[in-house]
């Protein structure tokens, strides 16, 4: 779980801190940074799996075929910057395998990741195959005593926070960066028994991934666990093509960040469980979705070895995948979702609104908030430590989710080297739980959020359609209904 995010020189995101609760909606106008911020995470997350390089191109190109990882540098006219900052706060599971199936328990699950890395300089030994080099790397826990300093949304201190913080650690850090004689920087990885033992020293230039990435069960139990933390972090784009197909009998039993593996995802939960219980459980809630649902199922085609879901509807025609709606297709990958503990970790998605007709907005946002761990029970497998981001222009989102979860993203004139810029800064409402932190967030006026709370009211004062063409708004049924 990410519950404090310092992102400075990544795209427009400078001096950028955020911190995250179960549940965050941030809104803003397009182009403005939103997605920014989520690039930032997907590029951590990145990193503690592939080497740097291959990271920065995932992030800007799925495929990987832009060459131009200075796409990821804040830029100022033509000059762009050369170094990136991240610092991540971030619960971690007590316990994770490596890629070689050993398992590893953190000696603290509560931990600060701090990654800075450089642009090399044009010319620079090895700057063609890796432009991209480390400067510093560290990884140092946050003791219990004071994770009420850290964890400032509302939450359950015996049930929940004591449940999902645990372990302890001396001074010593799991990574850090220091320097030999001749000043050349080095990342070392400390051992877990209280940093005793020898450290394992590597050289930071020549690194051509993080530490962090290759850290194993017999190194650094710990960094392995915080590893597979920052790999559980991803983008959910939910594409209808990839829900609608079917899935081999061989295939992965885990949701993609697509919608691919629905049908296999469900089927894995029903042989776990009790499958009408499961079926149920799902039917009751498309049917407070979106109603008209009677079953939900995945059929089994042993002659061809695939899985097919399959929905019945309320006058009992059953029908496929592949004939269902978008937004009746999202319903379903989502409450599948709900019901899997075995899919932890930080869930950002963009627009949810997206396909979605507007009666349905509180009932998608109910759902997602639903996914994110509920603070005040204990966290386990009814429970799982999960979280949820989602980014949004729509008034209807805003205006139907907690007013402590929002977040405005608004651009903000800055000058640096004499030259004027133009960052994203996130601020939040008043008097909630952000402003209690020791670094204060900026606040939202309520000039700003008028668009978002009463855009009946913007549009009002805007010029007639074009033509005279009397708009929807000022037909006189229905401007009764709508507050000036």
């Amino acid at each position: 779980m990410l519950t404090r995010l310092k992102v400075s020189g990544f795209k427009n995101l400078v001096d950028v801190e955020v911190r995250f609760g179960p549940f965050t909606c941030i809104a803003g106008a397009n182009g403005i940074g939103k997605s920014n911020l989520f690039d930032a995470i997907r590029f951590l997350s990145l990193t503690a799996n592939y080497p740097l390089l291959e990271a920065a191109l995932r992030v800007r190109d799925e495929s990987g075929h832009n060459n131009d990882v200075r796409g990821l540098f804040h830029r100022i006219g033509n000059q762009v910057g050369d170094e990136i900052i991240f610092e991540a706060e971030m619960i971690v599971p007590r316990q994770a395998v490596d890629d070689l199936g050993q398992a590893g328990k953190a000696a603290i699950t509560f931990l600060r990741y701090t990654l800075v890395v450089r642009l090399r300089r044009e010319g620079a030994n090895g700057s063609q195959a890796n432009p991209l080099e480390i400067v510093r790397e560290e990884l140092v826990h946050i003791q219990r005593g004071a994770a009420h300093q850290h964890l400032i949304f509302p939450h359950n201190v015996q049930e929940w926070r004591n449940g999902v913080i645990t372990g302890r650690r001396a001074g010593v850090a799991f990574i850090s960066t220091g320097k030999k004689e001749d000043g050349t920087a080095i990342i070392k990885l400390h051992q877990d028994a209280s940093g005793k033992g020898r450290a394992y020293e590597r050289a930071a230039s020549a690194l051509p991934r993080t530490v962090l990435s290759s850290s194993t069960a017999a190194e650094s139990p710990t960094a392995l666990c915080a590893r597979r933390e920052m790999q559980s972090w991803r983008l959910l784009q939910l594409e209808p093509t990839s829900l609608r197909q079917p899935d081999e009998f061989t295939a992965s039993t885990h949701l993609e960040s697509n919608g691919r593996r629905l049908a296999a995802n469900l089927a894995r939960l029903t042989t776990k469980e009790d499958p009408d219980r499961i079926y149920s459980q799902i039917s009751n809630r498309l049917s407070g979705l979106i109603g008209s649902v009677r079953s939900v199922r995945v059929d089994r085609d042993d002659k061809r070895e695939l899985l097919t879901l399959m929905m019945t509807g309320q006058d009992g025609t059953e029908l496929p995948a592949r004939a269902l709606s978008d937004g009746t297709l999202r319903f379903l990958a989502l409450s599948v979702l709900e019901l899997d503990p075995e899919t932890p970790g930080l869930i950002c998605m963009e627009e949810p609104e997206n396909g979605i007709h507007p009666d349905r907005i509180p009932a998608i946002l109910q759902l997602l908030r639903d996914i994110a761990t509920d603070p005040e029970e204990p966290a386990d497998e009814t429970n799982p430590l999960r979280q949820v981001i989602v980014n949004t222009h729509s008034p209807s989102v805003v205006m139907a989710v907690p007013d402590d979860a929002i977040l405005l993203a608004k651009p903000t004139k800055n000058i640096r080297n004499g030259k004027e810029f133009t960052r994203v800064e996130f601020a939040c409402l008043a008097d909630n739980w952000r402003t209690k932190a020791e670094t204060k967030p900026a606040v939202v006026s309520k000039g700003e959020m008028l668009g978002y709370l009463n855009p009946a009211a913007v549009i009002r004062m805007e010029k007639q359609s074009r033509h005279g063409a009397r708009r929807v708004i000022d037909h006189p049924e229905l401007s009764l209904f709508v507050s000036t």
